[in-house]
């Protein structure tokens, strides 16, 4: 069964400063539904690292923050689209170390790690998108 949408906000990521945006909304949302310290930092970086690839690699997107519920546990889930070029070689990529923008190229695999659930779509000449969970622990 998928799990119920509790809330759900759209954020335009066209700057860095709307990825603060998003990356402080993320954070109040997870301190405000008690999500453990570590947890709360986990959904903040992994949305710092996917906000910045759509900036980056994208050249700008979108982000969907939803609060959601499974009857037994409440999550964030976090939706990244972008319109960019697309990822040629996901494998690669998911392995690390990978960049095209002269960085650690850790963003996705490292993102992907700080979460409980992590979905990567991508095709060359028309965008990716990358949507995420965090499950409060209990």
């Amino acid at each position: 069964m998928a799990p119920e949408i509790v809330t759900a906000q759209d954020f335009r990521l066209a700057t860095e400063d709307d990825v603060l945006v998003l990356r402080r909304r993320v954070r109040e949302l997870a301190e405000q539904r008690k999500f453990d310290t570590f947890a709360i930092a986990a959904v903040t970086t992994a949305t710092s690292e996917l906000g910045r690839n759509v900036l980056v690699h994208g050249k700008g997107g979108e982000a969907v923050v939803e609060e959601i519920s499974d009857g037994f546990r409440t999550g964030i889930r976090l939706t990244f689209s972008d319109k960019g070029p697309g990822i040629p070689d996901i494998p690669r990529v998911m392995n690390g170390g990978y960049s095209t923008a002269r960085s650690m190229g850790l963003g996705l695999s490292g993102s992907k790690r700080l979460v409980d659930e992590f979905e990567l779509d991508s095709k060359v000449g028309h965008g990716t998108r990358v949507t995420v969970t965090k499950w409060k622990r209990f």
